[in-house]
């Protein structure tokens, strides 16, 4: 089976509306009329149509096969504007001492921070449900693919990377960290604030303390999550951490979910990519020697697979069935980043 990364098309709206049923992420809303306009606006960023400020990218996986979206995640190009700020918790550390009594505490102190020139955002990674756990693994394809686009149009993109990691939640979908601290300045349930953050976010800095907020007095249940992630966001911290994000020692407001960052170009595919035109498909003795991402553009199109390969020198082969899944014609240019076997253990915090 082959799988291609591309970017979303209208007419894949059905696929991505029975995608977003599966789940309930905002950014991949279960409404037609909603993912219409995503797409949309995904389709004029990919065409160069769009400033920083505004352009947001939809990318989807689809099997080629079953000609089929099996999933799809996103890149937001600037995470934080003055029309839009990105707010974050500082986690920041404040010493108390007291000389009569001759004790100290280090109390970890929550800060509200305002963001208008802020960094790339990548989130939104969704699979459909039938194709998870797949030997394709076509999380980790979807995912790593953002970066070969950003690797190959990075004028378009900030100096800085930016993502947020969902933490635990209770088995109803609530975050204790939001029922500790948000929901007292707010009055609102966690998921009501979220939906209307992704419209307008400025109640936050109008209603949420401009003092710092000292943790010992969240109750534990609040502390014990925050700048944890979920479960379900295991595999993608640990992609993450492989690719050279950091946690950036600051939480969402919301749900106290930790953020990671990392300048984009420390990303190592990005940093290991280059460009090359590659010869004409592979002979079947021509051994090869390892997987790599190769991804393709032209004009608004883009085309990324993971692909088996062989470089000697200057000269790259690649199998058949990577020059039909890319529509690949001899003598275009590609771009190439060769992935790294073996596991690395990440830890967000030590």
């Amino acid at each position: 089976m082959s799988f291609i990364v591309r970017p979303a098309r209208l007419d894949d709206l059905q696929e991505l509306f029975d995608l977003a049923r599966q789940f309930t992420l905002l950014n991949l809303p279960a409404d037609k009329s909603l993912l219409s306009k995503k797409i949309e606006l995904s389709q004029a960023s990919f065409a160069g149509e769009l400033s920083k400020a505004q352009a947001e990218y939809l990318f989807v996986v689809e099997d080629l096969e079953d000609q089929r979206v099996a999933g799809s995640s996103s890149v937001i190009a600037k995470s934080g504007t003055p029309d839009s700020p990105n707010f974050s918790f500082k986690v920041l550390k404040r010493e108390r001492f007291s000389k009569d009594l001759g004790v100290g505490f280090i109390h970890q102190i929550l800060r509200l921070h305002e963001n208008t020139d802020g960094p790339t955002e990548v989130g939104g990674l969704v699979v459909d449900k039938g194709y998870r756990r797949r030997p394709e693994k076509l999380g980790r394809l979807i995912s790593l693919s953002r970066f070969i686009y950003i690797g190959m149009f990075s004028e378009r993109f900030e100096d800085q990377l930016h993502s947020e990691m969902a933490p635990p939640l209770t088995d109803e979908g609530r975050s204790e960290f939001w029922e500790a601290l948000g929901r007292r300045f707010t009055g609102m349930p966690y998921k009501e604030a979220d939906a209307i953050s992704q419209q307008n976010n400025q109640f936050i800095k109008s209603l949420f303390p401009e003092e710092d907020i000292y943790l010992c007095l969240l109750d534990s249940k609040a502390r014990l999550v925050l700048g944890r992630v979920g479960e379900e966001t295991q595999g993608a911290l640990h992609l993450l951490s492989g690719l050279g994000f950091r946690y950036k020692e600051e939480v969402d407001p919301f749900d106290g979910g930790p953020h990671l960052g990392v300048a984009t170009k420390e990303v190592t595919l990005i940093q290991q990519g280059r460009y090359y035109k590659p010869m004409t498909q592979t002979k079947p003795s021509v051994p090869f020697q390892g997987e790599a991402l190769v991804g393709l553009s032209r004009e608004e199109d883009f085309r990324c697979m993971v692909s088996s390969y062989s470089l000697t020198g200057d000269q790259l082969s690649l199998p058949e069935l990577t020059w039909s899944g890319l529509e690949l014609e001899e003598g275009e240019e590609l771009f190439f980043s060769p992935l790294q076997s073996g596991r690395k253990k990440n830890k967000l915090r030590k």
